[in-house]
């Protein structure tokens, strides 16, 4: 095993643990908004959060490049203060991973809300709690299993994140190729001995986290 191997695993392990810690937070602030929030619109807003489960990986993938491609305005923004376009840097992977991810964990986190009691958050605040202390003491601790398994499939699916990711990061050995694309590539070039390693890599990661939501429930 060489480098081939072990740079693929290492980006995929990276980008999957940066796109878990935001999709952590934004799809629970997000879950928490939409459970306690009545709004107009608030079915399509949340119709859009969830498209990316049904959208084709080149879809959003185009979408990617249409909005932070390096002629868009958020991608001048961004060259000009990191001094460098986001498209085809580990960074596009991240962004790719995370817009497939968020609504695994949105909607995992939203299922945990809705099951609490609006009781016993109330008690917490007849008790002097603020909101966030509820929210954190009281709100997250019941919704503890929900957002677990919530974080575990938003981080197998930024695992696996192919198409979006091919597209948007490109592929580029050491720097933006991933185990999918590596796995892709792999059996282009005939390189069947990598392919199964690296197959047989994510086979291994998914099951033990797949094993941890069904032993979490």
């Amino acid at each position: 095993m060489n480098d081939s191997f072990f740079l693929p695993v290492q980006l995929s392990l990276k980008i999957a643990f940066v796109s878990l810690i935001i999709v952590f937070i934004l799809g629970i602030l997000l879950a928490k908004f939409m459970v306690k929030k009545k709004f107009k619109g608030k079915v399509i807003a949340e119709t859009i959060l969830l498209l990316p489960l049904v959208l084709p990986p080149t879809v959003i993938g185009f979408l990617l490049i249409v909005f932070f491609g390096n002629t868009s305005p958020v991608s001048k923004w961004i060259e000009w203060i990191f001094d460098q376009p986001v498209m085809f840097t580990w960074w596009a992977g991240v962004i790719a991973s995370t817009v497939v991810a968020l609504p695994l964990m949105y909607q995992s986190a939203k299922t945990g809300f809705s099951t609490i009691d609006p009781a016993v958050e109330e008690a917490a605040r007849v008790d002097g709690a603020g909101e966030w202390k509820v929210f954190l003491l009281v709100t997250m601790p019941l919704a503890y299993h929900s957002l677990i398994s919530g974080a575990i499939l938003s981080f197998a699916r930024a695992l696996g994140e192919f198409g979006a990711t091919l597209m948007f990061a490109g592929n580029i050995p050491g720097k933006t190729q991933t185990m999918s694309t590596a796995i892709y590539m792999s059996i282009e070039s005939g390189n069947m001995k990598l392919a199964w390693l690296l197959v047989l890599t994510m086979i291994l990661i998914s099951f033990f986290m797949l094993l941890i939501v069904t032993r979490i429930k």
